[in-house]
């Protein structure tokens, strides 16, 4: 199965920012991990810190065979537009957050995504993305 993972904003300094909520390691080095992991899967990985450049990367994606993990980041609360994407293709989107999002600020008990998503999983550190993957590989 094709699998495309999409983080937003902020995420591609993960190792180097807030290490006690999000970790020490760069993402690029986990998918390194997730693609030796899921050997027979094809993986893709985008990032944009733009939010147009991820509902492109969303409408490019979506009406192919391919099941998507998105991190949204912050647009996760903010992004009407990222939510009509998700209503707007035919691939599943499972939204994934490392950190645990409900022990951290109300506002981001919020996600304006999640009711176009076929689940959430939030707080398990980058392990979450390997959940993900798996529910969509084995769905």
């Amino acid at each position: 199965m094709k699998i495309q993972i999409i983080n937003g904003p902020n995420l591609n300094l993960l190792g180097k920012r807030e290490t006690t909520v999000y970790g020490s390691e760069p993402f690029e080095n986990y998918f390194e991990k997730l693609k030796q992991r899921f050997s027979g899967h094809e993986l893709h990985y985008f990032q944009s810190n733009v939010e147009g450049e991820i509902i492109d990367q969303l409408h490019k994606v979506g009406f192919e065979d391919v099941g998507v993990v998105l991190n949204a980041g912050a647009y996760t609360h903010t992004s009407v537009a990222i939510h009509d994407a998700i209503a707007a293709i035919k691939s599943p989107v499972v939204e994934v957050h490392i950190s645990n999002v409900y022990a951290r600020e109300e506002f981001r008990h919020k996600s304006l995504i999640t009711s176009k998503c076929v689940g959430l999983i939030t707080g398990f550190g980058l392990e979450g993305y390997a959940m993900a993957i798996n529910y969509l590989v084995e769905k």
